[in-house]
């Protein structure tokens, strides 16, 4: 799941709020994630649930009676900075696709899933400029391609060129934020992007990108919720409120995507014809971490081990909250 980074001037200018308030997050943090003081920080990207949420003002009527007067939003660009201050204390609860917390967990970082979003992969897709010869994963071999480092994109790099029996070895990784590979891909001075939505969207249709391939066939895992660990174990009651107030905000937005499209477009600046793209093809459903789910984000956390691009092996079990949230 799962992002404020574009050319366009009014674009770029939202990006440099959403830097600035990420840092200001990360300066002003505090550790202890567990103090009971009536504010929750949640952490967010352009489009999805939590923007809906915060919106519409939903969390806070929801929490209000489990004594949070404030809810405290910060904007970040992807889920690897997200993580960073969650990691930090900067943010108590936030959202990101299936790789920023494998590359967290295996730095050390004290987070843990308490829910998931399950994904098929129509989200995201690999962009080619227009006019380009590439017309296979495996043509891409010797090429420069563009993702962003330990985000959900970097996985799907990975396993759509495993299954055209090459690596990354046997391309050129460019690792740069939306908004650089977004201007390298215009530039030409990339071959192809990795991107989700609503980038992705974006690029098709003001970019001329053509799209190779999304992530259906090579990937099918989750996007998730995360908290800190102390925070979850201190504030479990506050976490379910939010978990079940994400569901129905969910399942509201699945069943009138229209509206939620000219929500979204109004709050985040995205053209409403780009979000009508995302937010048709994106699912929706907050449910807890099951067996099966853990086991795909397992299998993403095993394969970046076995290739030696996270330092060591994990075990995503180790950071699944066990809130009691059905």
């Amino acid at each position: 799941m799962t992002v404020e980074t574009y050319e366009r001037p009014s674009r770029r200018a939202m990006l440099g709020g959403a830097a600035a308030g990420a840092a200001l997050v990360l300066a002003g943090c505090s550790q202890d994630q567990g103090k009971p003081n009536g504010v929750v920080r949640i952490g967010y990207q352009k489009d999805g649930a939590l923007v809906v949420a915060k919106t519409q003002k939903r969390l806070e009527a929801r929490l209000g009676p489990l004594g949070v007067n404030k809810i405290e939003w910060a904007e970040f660009p992807s889920g690897p900075p997200l993580l960073e201050a969650l990691n930090a204390g900067g943010i108590d609860f936030g959202a990101t696709g299936d790789t920023p917390p494998i590359f967290a967990q295996a730095a050390g970082s004290d987070l843990v899933y308490v829910a998931a979003v399950p994904t098929t992969g129509h989200s995201s897709a690999i962009l080619l400029p227009k006019g380009s010869p590439v017309a296979s994963v495996a043509a891409l071999k010797g090429k420069k391609i563009a993702f962003t480092r330990g985000s959900s994109a970097h996985y799907f790099a990975v396993r759509a060129l495993q299954s055209a029996g090459l690596t990354l070895d046997d391309v050129s990784p460019a690792y740069l934020a939306p908004s650089d590979a977004r201007a390298a891909f215009v530039r030409g001075s990339i071959d192809a992007w990795f991107i989700w939505d609503p980038y992705y969207a974006e690029a098709v249709r003001d970019a001329d990108a053509i799209v190779l391939a999304d992530a259906e066939p090579f990937v099918r895992s989750a996007s998730f919720f995360l908290a800190g660990r102390t925070f979850t174990a201190a504030q479990g009651p506050v976490v379910r409120g939010i978990l079940d107030e994400l569901r129905e905000v969910s399942g509201w937005i699945a069943s009138n995507r229209e509206a939620a499209s000219e929500l979204l477009s109004h709050v985040s600046g995205l053209e409403l014809p780009i979000l009508r793209v995302a937010i048709g093809r994106a699912e929706f459903g907050v449910v807890p971490v099951s067996p099966d789910i853990a086991a795909r984000q397992q299998q993403v956390a095993d394969d970046f081990a076995r290739l030696g691009i996270i330092p060591k092996p994990i075990h995503v079990a180790d950071a699944i909250a066990n809130t009691g949230w059905r």
